[in-house]
């Protein structure tokens, strides 16, 4: 009687450990938002460079592929990433007024289908690694030849956030802080 007690112990600790499902090579835990709104937790495989692309594990193991044109934003780990015109920007600041963002994907030429229609991504402008502001419905880049209107216009209604730009010498991956700066106020 004694062994099967400690059988039956020793089974119902082990159970949930063995339930526990290991997150394959080259996933990460994250979450993808769909196009109505809903988020699905489970593993991300980035191919965001490669493909332009996110490969979605739910926890019944089915796997699906999502471009950027798919959903509305990825959680891949820690790292949030929204999705716009076909591609994927890594959320560096986020605020009610005004968000910036790091190009982390280049969909243009890339095949999407609608049914058996093929159609082409024409994607966003710039390079991945490039800087974007996204506002009012725009997405904007900003580089060097652009960032004093940048600061002169979108920018102009708060003095501290063009005070800091101003400050930032031209350093655009640093101008996240003048965003900051400007959502806040």
């Amino acid at each position: 009687m004694k062994q099967l007690f400690f059988a039956a112990i020793l089974a119902l600790t082990l159970l949930p450990a063995m339930a526990q499902r290991e997150i394959p090579a080259g996933f990460v835990n994250g979450s993808v938002t769909l196009a109505d709104g809903s988020v699905e937790s489970g593993q991300i495989k980035d191919n965001l460079k490669k493909t332009a692309s996110v490969v979605f594990l739910d926890a019944k193991g089915n796997k699906k592929t999502y471009t950027a044109s798919q959903i509305n934003a990825v959680n891949i780990g820690d790292t949030r990433y929204t999705c716009i015109s076909g591609d994927f920007f890594k959320l560096l600041s986020s605020g009610n007024k005004m968000l910036f963002l790091q190009k982390a994907s280049n969909a243009s030429g890339s095949l999407s289908y609608n049914g058996a229609e093929a159609v082409v991504s024409a994607g966003t402008s710039g390079k991945i690694g490039d800087y974007f502001v996204y506002a009012g419905n725009q997405l904007k880049l900003v580089n060097k030849k652009n960032l004093d209107e940048f600061i002169a216009s979108d920018l102009a209604a708060c003095a501290p956030a063009v005070e800091k730009a101003k400050s930032l010498n031209g350093d655009i991956a640093r101008l996240q802080e003048a965003v900051d700066i400007f959502n806040n106020n």
